[in-house]
């Protein structure tokens, strides 16, 4: 079985021979293997490797903060061309036996309501996670890799460059190629190349929750060998992993590749695709058996009624979950944990205007 193994005590930058933290089309395969064949793929966590069971948040200031995410490849696969479909299966996932979730001031989907950084540390053994920061929660593996992905064509990526600084432009968020903490850190790749936080046509951080072992994913090629890489592993996440983080980890992925010569290009597929043929938890976990769930709709708290805006309403949705858990004994910060690593965020209904509902479903079984 073919393999990429990396040193973990080593940042991504003391083994760029081993994987990135950008996405570019002329960044070097580390591994050329056959459809068909079984990867061992060793991968660091989110922060690269930056926060250890000892960190507090004192030591936030001083990490670098234009790593993430730090990739294991990029897999050249043989046979793999522009129009092809690459379909990754996976195997296994193998988590470390820690973890983390923080909350990052600037960052999440709360950011204007948590400005102040937090950090809960979690052990992961026989199935669960728990943290002495959240003392009688207890979470089940689900673990998956959140960012996976091809790398783009240089007109993919001179395209995607274009419309990020357009949305800029206009107010919006996005994070523009920056040399600093790029690896590889060679010209024009650090200067060039893309930043690894959004999802994009090629997949990456698409922090899909359901991307569990035995789950596949298929991307659409656009360079010779498709080049695939991945890191970010989770070992749980609510759909949404609203406070920016999931519980983060080191994991090993255990993947196989299929090769669908030409679909993309002759069904016009731009757009991942992912499939898993059982279930993706065990059932009670999944939707889940035992939950409460708050609604949100598209009101401010000034009364004002933005009609069809789902992020509105999910946002408020959130807000009242963090309100349920408050009532239960937990800080703020605390219950924005727990929903980011355990609380599912449902589209309830598009149709019923104004008032679209998002509903924020939490599990009572984590609750021991």
């Amino acid at each position: 079985m073919k393999s990429i193994e990396i040193d973990r005590g080593k940042r991504i930058k003391e083994e760029p021979n081993k994987g990135h933290n950008r996405w570019h089309p002329d960044i070097p395969p580390v591994l050329h293997v056959d459809p068909g064949e079984e990867v061992v793929l060793e991968t660091r966590d989110a922060s690269d490797g930056q926060i250890l069971p000892e960190t507090t948040v004192d030591d936030f200031a001083g990490m670098d903060t234009k790593v993430g995410h730090p990739l294991t490849g990029p897999v050249y696969v043989n046979g793999a061309e522009q129009g092809d479909l690459l379909e990754i299966e996976y195997l296994d996932i193998v988590p470390q036996p820690r973890g983390w979730t923080r909350i990052r001031p600037g960052a999440g989907f709360l950011r204007d309501l948590f400005t102040e950084p937090y950090l809960a540390h979690w052990d992961i053994r026989d199935g669960w996670a728990t943290s002495a920061q959240l003392p009688g929660v207890r979470i089940p593996n689900g673990s998956f890799m959140g960012t996976a992905g091809l790398a783009p064509s240089r007109a993919q990526m001179d395209e995607w460059r274009r419309r990020e600084a357009a949305l800029v432009e206009r107010g919006g968020v996005a994070m523009p190629p920056d040399p600093e903490d790029a690896v590889p850190n060679s010209e024009p790749i650090a200067s060039e190349g893309l930043r690894t936080g959004p999802p994009r046509e090629n997949c990456g951080n698409a922090d899909a929750k359901q991307l569990t072992k035995g789950s596949r994913l298929l991307i659409p090629v656009n360079v010779e060998g498709a080049l695939y890489s991945v890191g970010d592993g989770h070992f749980a996440q609510g759909d949404s992993e609203c406070c920016v983080t999931a519980i983060e980890m080191g994991a090993t992925a255990i993947v196989r590749f299929a090769l669908h010569k030409g679909e993309a290009a002759r069904k016009n597929i731009r757009w991942p695709r992912f499939a898993h043929p059982g279930y993706f938890l065990p059932p009670e976990w999944a939707a889940p058996a035992n939950f409460i769930a708050t609604m949100g709709m598209p009101v401010r708290d000034d009364g004002v009624n933005e009609g069809e805006n789902l992020t509105l309403a999910a946002r408020n949705a959130l807000i009242n979950m963090i309100d349920l858990l408050q009532e239960r004994g937990w800080s703020p910060e605390q219950a924005y944990v727990i929903c980011s690593v355990a609380v599912d965020l449902k589209v309830s209904n598009i149709v019923d205007l104004p008032n679209v509902t998002v509903s924020a479903f939490l599990p009572e079984a984590i609750f021991v």
